[in-house]
């Protein structure tokens, strides 16, 4: 009685959970945006269903499986949403308007979309040094 009490809060709040994501998908303004609500909510929600599918089937073989594939989603959903969040922003995908920070503006090699180490604000001001001399 407990285990399927338990198992069926933790169905309804994994599915409540990828609500929220389908939500952020379509309510959030930009590509960025969304990736990140669809990426870490419909993560959790997913995660949580199927823990609630082990719990309830209470077998060896179900909860293994849930497990791996658990495992395999907080593995893999981080990784392709940074992956294709790279890809649009070096496609030119524009950023909302009412982003207020761009921190890797000028900090890429179009050409070779190499990260480049040193940020503008972290270069020394060689200049007044070289006027004091």
């Amino acid at each position: 009685m407990i285990r399927d009490l338990i198992s069926v809060s933790l169905i309804i709040f994994g599915t409540v959970l990828i609500l929220i994501s389908a939500l952020g998908v379509v309510r959030m303004p930009d590509l960025y945006l969304r990736m990140s609500a669809s990426t870490k909510s419909s993560t959790l929600g997913v995660g949580t269903i199927l823990l609630g599918a082990a719990i309830y089937f209470n077998e060896l073989g179900v909860t293994s499986r849930a497990v791996a594939t658990i495992c395999f989603i907080l593995l893999t959903a981080p990784v392709a949403a940074h992956m294709m969040g790279r890809a649009a922003y070096f496609n030119g995908v524009p950023l909302w308007d009412g982003t207020r920070y761009d921190e890797l503006k000028g900090r890429y090699n179009p050409t070779t979309h190499i990260l480049d180490g040193s940020s503008q604000a972290a270069k020394p001001d060689t200049t007044s040094e070289e006027a004091q001399q």
